[in-house]
């Protein structure tokens, strides 16, 4: 599949980028070539090979979830605030 000067234009309004007339004759090539080196990944074997969603052996670490101390007491805190309200902290509404 060839990049046509229109396909650049076209690919550039939808990106809402703007292109010097000297800016398209070498994407035009460069689309090309990635376009050329994609097609070279069609002739490749794939037949017997899992497919692959990660690279990495990778899992989820769980821990348990303990409550810890803290230096600074939920008074001691609410103390420092302008307003609180049943033990939280009262701020202003953001829309």
């Amino acid at each position: 599949m060839a990049i046509t000067r229109e396909d650049v234009v076209h690919l550039a309004e939808l990106s809402n980028i703007s292109l010097a007339e000297g800016q398209i004759e070498p994407l035009i090539k460069d689309l090309d070539n990635i376009l050329g080196y994609i097609s070279q990944l069609d002739e490749l074997d794939t037949d017997n090979v899992e497919p692959t969603y990660q690279c990495f052996d990778m899992q989820n670490v769980w821990r348990e979830d303990e409550i810890e101390e803290f230096e600074a007491k939920r008074e001691d805190l609410l103390a420092l605030t302008r307003e609180s309200e049943d033990n939280q902290i009262k701020v202003p509404k953001v829309l």
